[in-house]
């Protein structure tokens, strides 16, 4: 196994390091190891139970898939909002700001899906580790490309939330024009239409924003990260 420098020391174990595991995994398959050969993890000063303490919280991602018009990003932002006026460090990853930024070279091939996927979830990695919360939305529609997620993140951190609203609610709704589109052929590879959902198999948390108000649906949120991530912070 190739050793990764942490500090003076070699680290054998790339448990420690479960995106750079992932990494490595895939430019393996691509036929090569360049790309990571000789880039080394440098550790943070700072513990993960200083930072737990710090900031009242462990961190956590909450990874909310649907359809488009499904209510995500606007369950996502009323969560951060509460969220910061109870003083816990958070922040919004939503799927068209990062393809408006970091992915805006990307396009929706699966191939693209998986690489916007990939990047989404590197950076909500980043977040956490510097302890933050991190809520995610995005269509997402691929298991395998959640199961990637999860894995780049890590299973500890990663809450996967199936924002189940029915195709028929998010297109009545279609706050975007998309679904007019879509059914006008002026999209193609559109999810729900022309591009296939696959429902997560086991999500901790569904909600349908169709029944359930985005009051009730923040609240389910907030009141699940403060069972399983919250705990008191330092004076």
């Amino acid at each position: 196994m190739v050793g990764f420098r942490k500090g003076s020391s070699i680290v054998q174990n790339l448990d420690s390091y479960p995106s750079l595991a992932v990494r490595k995994i895939r430019v393996l398959s691509d036929g090569g190891l360049s790309a990571v050969a000789n880039v080394f993890p440098h550790a943070s000063h700072i513990s993960p139970e200083y930072r737990h303490a710090f900031f009242g919280h462990r961190p956590s991602t909450l990874w909310l898939t649907g359809l488009s018009g499904a209510g995500k990003s606007t369950i996502a932002y009323a969560l951060e909002r509460l969220l910061l006026e109870k003083g816990q460090a958070c922040c919004v990853l939503d799927g068209d700001n990062m393809r408006n930024h970091l992915s805006s070279d990307l396009g929706f091939t699966d191939r693209d899906r998986k690489e916007n996927i990939r990047r989404t979830a590197e950076v909500a990695r980043l977040m956490n580790d510097a302890g933050m919360l991190v809520i995610t939305a995005l269509i997402s529609p691929y298991r395998e490309d959640r199961a990637m997620a999860r894995a780049l993140i890590g299973a500890d951190k990663f809450v996967e939330v199936h924002v189940s609203t029915t195709r028929e609610v998010c297109e009545a709704r279609d706050p975007k024009g998309l679904y007019a589109k879509a059914r006008a052929g002026k999209i193609a590879s559109f999810t729900g239409v022309s591009s296939p959902y696959e429902s997560p198999l086991s999500a901790q948390i569904t909600i349908n924003t169709g029944m359930l108000a985005v009051e009730d649906a923040t609240a389910v949120l907030f009141n699940h990260l403060a069972d399983d991530f919250f705990h008191p912070k330092v004076a």
